[in-house]
């Protein structure tokens, strides 16, 4: 399989990104979630070089990108102005979109505010506003057993996040809302042990318990109409991103698709690899020809 890597310049420094693959279907363009949790993670997006190009980049602040310490970076504006650079400097014309998590975030707030020429839109285990999502992880912390729901509170509360009794509770949080494979695969704890703090704790905050960064009050819910590229939005069962939240995105997205993984939480990539890889194929095969450009 072809790769390619190497640096582009954005706004506050330069990132790192990989081309894979190849074939007679458009670009595929990965977009990571956390904020700051690179790529790895969603390297099993490989599986579908073999009919196109699958590219990947670590955002700016993690993984193999520069790091800068300067904490005025880490916005939103700033962000659609990373992917913006990266889209240009890689002459990417007509070309899919695929966004996890705080990926998907990014990548709407890029197609409702960046004129684009991507054929397709794929929101995968996602959200389109940040208060009504700590509405819904109150409400699945409150599911926990009561002592990881009382471990998880009191260490936040103290400021004592590195002790081990939290440590294990978030870990359950993890294995019930973001992957329930067991155990882990590498490249998913390998990104995780490569998150950009600085850039999470300063966009988001200490935990998704506590939002109070930069990004506390974002909110696309209602502009979600405006969306005209050909969607596809993905969501997990058990996912913190509650499947219920996405289906109100879906039913917002003019002629888009909704797929409901039953087996999966924030990972289907990972945890329904079949059925993710032939739902995904189906889509970007479909709008490799059809695709409609926004008006």
């Amino acid at each position: 399989m072809t790769q390619s890597q190497g640096t582009i310049a954005v706004p506050g420094g330069k990132v790192w990104f990989k081309r894979v693959g190849g074939g007679p279907g458009r670009p595929l363009l990965v977009v990571h979630g956390g904020p700051g949790v690179p790529h790895d993670y969603l390297l099993a997006l490989q599986r579908l070089a073999d009919e196109r190009e699958v590219i990947f980049w670590d955002q700016l602040g993690c993984g193999n990108s520069e790091c800068p310490s300067d904490t005025g970076l880490w916005t939103m504006n700033r962000s659609v102005a990373e992917m913006d650079a990266v889209i240009d400097a890689l002459g990417l014309e007509r070309f899919h979109l695929f966004g996890n998590s705080w990926g998907g975030m990014l990548a709407q707030q890029y197609v409702l505010d960046v004129p684009t020429t991507a054929v397709s839109l794929t929101i995968s285990n996602s959200i389109a506003s940040i208060p009504q999502f700590s509405g819904m992880v109150a409400r699945l912390k409150r599911e926990l057993d009561p002592a990881t729901q009382a471990a998880i509170d009191r260490h936040e509360s103290a400021g004592t996040t590195s002790s081990a009794e939290y440590q294990d509770a978030i870990r359950t949080w993890n294995e019930t809302y973001l992957c329930r494979v067991r155990p882990w695969p590498y490249e998913l704890q390998d990104a995780f042990a490569r998150i950009g703090v600085e850039i999470y704790t300063t966009m988001f905050g200490p935990s998704d318990f506590h939002i109070v960064g930069t990004v506390r009050d974002w909110d696309v819910f209602d502009r979600l109409a405006e969306i005209r590229v050909p969607t596809l939005v993905l969501a997990g069962r058990y996912d913190e991103c509650a499947h219920e939240h996405m289906w109100q995105m879906h039913q917002r997205i003019k002629d888009s698709r909704f797929e409901l993984f039953e087996a999966s939480s924030h990972m289907p990539f990972i945890e329904e690899p079949k059925r993710f890889d032939n739902v995904l194929r189906d889509f970007l095969r479909h709008n490799d020809a059809t695709g409609r450009r926004p008006t």
